[in-house]
């Protein structure tokens, strides 16, 4: 069976390298990275860490709006599934390029799974619910990472034998990976940081960067939260751009570490070692519960909502940096629940398998 998988940015390549490393013992991948996440340690240095194989076709999208980047990678993948015919499509979460992938192979009748399917922020302001609401319509087989996810379709009026529960591919790979990674060395080494006594940050979703008052108050909040503890913050390629035309990026607060993307590998460390993480991702809010570290989440809401309930992760909409920066040192030494909200680390296995039985490979 000759099948393709398509991914366009960073928490795409980390919920690939699982499943592809299974999917390759039985069928015949084909990659194609549409290139959204173009920064070589947010995309090239990942496929390494994680070892997954050179994409097979890179589309180059880039920047731009959603309607280009969509756009681009939809022209791309369209030639490329004319050429392939594959038998199936697989697409991962929700960026623009898991729509496009989606949108791409509806349009030539062929099948696609969907890997995080279910997930639900109710707030239609957000294009990343856009992306999952139209995907999960038209994909023929939902793997879902939690109870809710699963709940979320079956609410929809979604056909039961269309979602299949299998648990997080993120956390397949944290589990891996984690436990490969100490706190000697690496980056932790290279920024002289004490294990333990850092905060880490990442921003990069429209509604914190394209606003300015909500960036302003995530700036001042790091510049407060710095003044008790080192705040590190790898800062996405847009963000910068904006803090750039703002006029903040040169004058942050010392103790606010601004430092390029990270390697896979680099982050995997600063989030097992962080106190607490400040973050806008998706992906890292799952990572910070995967490593045990307590989670503010710089939103008005959130997908993870099992997090926020087992008490791992706290909401903090960037509209106050004072209210914020007590929100960040108040979580530090704190702990949730022990939950097991993500399976048992096997989600690739029971995905190649329930895709096995149904395609009768």
């Amino acid at each position: 069976m000759k099948l393709i998988s398509v991914v366009g940015a960073r928490p795409q390549f980390v919920k690939l390298a699982p499943l592809s490393r299974r999917l390759r013992q039985y069928c015949h991948e084909v990659i194609v990275h549409t290139r959204q996440h173009y920064d070589v340690n947010m995309s090239d240095s990942i496929f390494r860490d994680l070892e997954i194989p050179v994409p097979d076709y890179n589309l180059g999208v880039g920047s731009g709006s959603h309607g280009q980047q969509t756009g681009k990678s939809l022209m791309g993948l369209e030639e490329i599934y004319e050429r392939e015919k594959p038998q199936l499509v697989i697409v991962f979460g929700d960026t623009n390029a898991t729509l496009a992938g989606a949108l791409g192979a509806a349009k030539l009748n062929i099948p696609i799974a969907h890997v995080e399917a279910g997930l639900r922020s109710f707030n239609m302001a957000m294009p990343e619910e856009i992306n999952r609401i139209l995907t999960d319509r038209i994909a023929h087989w939902l793997f879902t990472p939690t109870d809710t996810a699963h709940q979320n379709l079956r609410q929809e009026g979604v056909a039961e034998e269309r979602i299949m529960r299998v648990g997080d591919v993120m956390f397949d790979v944290a589990r891996h990976f984690g436990e490969q990674i100490d706190a000697k060395g690496r980056i932790i080494g290279r920024l002289d940081l004490t294990p333990g006594d850092y905060v880490l940050a990442t921003v990069h979703r429209a509604e914190n960067t394209d606003d300015p008052q909500r960036l302003a108050a995530v700036v001042d909040a790091f510049e407060r939260t710095a003044r008790e503890l080192p705040v590190v913050w790898p800062i996405h390629p847009r963000t910068r751009g904006v803090l750039k035309e703002l006029g903040k990026l040169d004058r942050l607060a010392e103790g606010v570490h601004v430092i390029e993307p990270v390697s896979y590998l680099d982050m995997v460390q600063l989030e097992k070692y962080a106190a607490v993480i400040a973050t806008d991702s998706g992906g890292v809010q799952k990572e910070a519960f995967f490593y045990q570290v307590p989670c503010v989440t710089l939103r008005d809401e959130t997908e993870w909502v099992e997090l926020v309930s087992a008490g791992w992760n706290r909401l903090a909409p960037p509209v106050d940096g004072t209210f914020l920066a007590r929100t960040i040192t108040s979580a530090v030494g704190s702990a949730g629940k022990d939950v097991r909200t993500y399976g048992e680390g096997d989600a690739a296995d029971k995905i190649v398998l329930h895709l096995g039985k149904c395609l009768g490979e």
